[in-house]
């Protein structure tokens, strides 16, 4: 406005702020602030993988890759960004969060996939099935079974999978409690496992679990009767290692996953 005046009329810089009732300081003034284009380009990359993150878990991430700023910062920027969480994401936005950095795996261990799934025992008691699945091998490093499930339980099941099979590069999972919990993050951030989440509402983001499920349920979990939890164990257990070791898998040449596997790593 003071340089509009300055070319509109002609006068000095003294005289248009005087005409304006503004301090002159205020005109001279440049900003101090550093440039925060890196900083809101990483703040939208981690959005966009970590749909269900609000600015605060933002915050700590950004902390744990160094950098050195507040939550405060974090918060403008993200809202600056247009980032703000809803608790009801409307379905024709949900197609927008696209991955394009998704890639097909190429080694086992390489994307791991895991999900849960639920069913009964013979009393109406309810179970709670814990699925993984290797996207290359489709190898099934663990099935878990118990009444309820918490983040830390997750985290015990996948240690255990992890002495026999190693431990993945990536995880597809998606944003249930039990995979956005405060174990299951830290667990991974000490292993140097990245955790890909799905976008809420599409299950094809995540298909081979889909498909791994759909086999489990169709032959095991519907051909079984429960009679406890640990007989519930015992007979997924042992189809799991029967899909690993014996049936015939149509997308890796109708070869059991093991035996693919296997000849993978010669």
């Amino acid at each position: 406005m003071i340089d509009h005046l300055r070319v509109c009329y002609r006068v000095s810089i003294r005289r248009a702020c005087r005409a304006l009732g503004a301090n002159r300081s205020t005109y001279h003034y440049r900003a101090r602030r550093t440039e925060q284009t890196a900083l809101k380009r990483r703040i939208r990359e981690i959005a966009a993988t970590r749909v269900r993150y609000g600015y605060k878990r933002i915050w700590v991430l950004l902390r744990r890759e160094g950098w050195r700023v507040n939550h405060k910062r974090v918060h403008r920027l993200y809202r600056e960004e247009g980032l703000q969480m809803r608790h009801k994401v409307p379905r024709r936005r949900v197609s927008a969060k696209l991955r394009e950095d998704r890639c097909t795996a190429t080694a086992a261990n390489e994307c791991w996939s895991m999900d849960f799934m639920h069913d009964e025992l013979f009393d109406g008691r309810r179970i709670r099935v814990f699925t993984v699945v290797d996207n290359f091998s489709r190898v099934s490093p663990v099935i878990g079974v118990r009444s309820g499930y918490r983040g830390g339980d997750v985290v015990e099941d996948l240690k255990a999978a992890a002495k026999e099979y190693g431990i993945p590069k990536r995880i597809r999972v998606d944003n249930g409690p039990e995979f956005v919990s405060k174990e299951l993050d830290l667990w991974a951030y000490l292993h140097g496992v990245t955790l890909d989440f799905s976008r809420p509402g599409k299950p094809t983001d995540n298909a081979f679990i889909e498909s791994f499920n759909s086999s489990l349920r169709k032959e095991c979990l519907n051909q079984s009767w429960f009679l406890s939890l640990v007989d519930a164990r015992q007979k997924i257990e042992a189809w799991r290692i029967d899909y690993n070791r014996i049936r015939p898998h149509s997308s890796i040449g109708n070869v059991p996953p093991a035996e693919f596997a296997q000849a993978m790593n010669q």
